[in-house]
């Protein structure tokens, strides 16, 4: 099994050696940066399995790194910020943030937190395993999605797991809870608009027109294609 890469973002260098401490211990290979341009560059030059990233830095925030990777890859982000404001996370989620820890956090919660996420986003896959709709195609394994034969390139790794929990129940309807519950997971703090938050970024990116999720007034979300 190949070693998990981490890359840490933060100006404090305490703070980033406290959290490679506790990742390395779980057998993690971690690398730092203290600024944006640092993130990216690293970004460039290595593979990584996830990002840790600080949303307040000296050459820019992490919301125009976020942004950036974005654009570039499907890289699975934690944002670190010492602002707990319902609208800088939501943010955050737009801009493609999988997951958020506010300041001061316990160590163990970021790394259980980090587990879980690259857990979500690799585990029960078997080599072909796809589901196939009409006009919408989900290769779990390669993790691709593609709508009329069009591949979906820019989704982000919680967009997919959301779309691909959707779908594996087509017809019923699934609460914001519930979907927190399984996308998320029982130790995610977040609030119901985080999901109608994804749910939003996801119907942009398959097509809005295309109506796979559906909304249930007052009570959810249930996944749904035509004959």
């Amino acid at each position: 099994m190949e070693e998990l890469r981490i890359l840490v973002v933060d100006d404090e260098a305490g703070l980033r050696q406290l959290v490679r401490l506790y990742l390395e211990k779980e057998g993690m290979v971690v690398a730092e940066a203290a600024t944006g341009r640092q993130a990216l560059e690293k970004l460039q030059q290595d593979k990584y399995d996830l990002l840790i990233l600080d949303l307040m830095m000296p050459d820019g925030d992490g919301w125009s790194v976020c942004r950036a990777v974005r654009q570039q890859m499907d890289l699975p982000i934690i944002m670190l910020t010492a602002r707990g404001e319902e609208m800088d996370r939501l943010l955050g989620f737009e801009l493609g943030a999988d997951d958020y820890v506010i300041k001061p956090f316990s160590p163990r919660e970021l790394v259980a937190r980090v587990k879980a996420l690259l857990r979500r986003a690799g585990a029960g896959l078997q080599r072909g395993e796809q589901l196939q709709f009409p006009g919408l195609s989900i290769d779990i394994a390669g993790r691709e999605v593609k709508v009329d034969g069009r591949t979906v390139n820019n989704l982000t790794p919680k967009e997919f797991d959301l779309l691909l929990f959707l779908a594996r129940h087509p017809g019923q309807v699934m609460s914001r809870e519930k979907i927190l519950e399984k996308v998320w997971g029982y130790d995610f703090y977040g609030d119901l608009r985080t999901v109608d938050t994804h749910i939003k970024n996801l119907r942009e990116k398959l097509g809005r027109e295309r109506g796979f999720i559906t909304t249930v007034w007052g009570v959810g979300y249930k996944f749904e294609v035509g004959p």
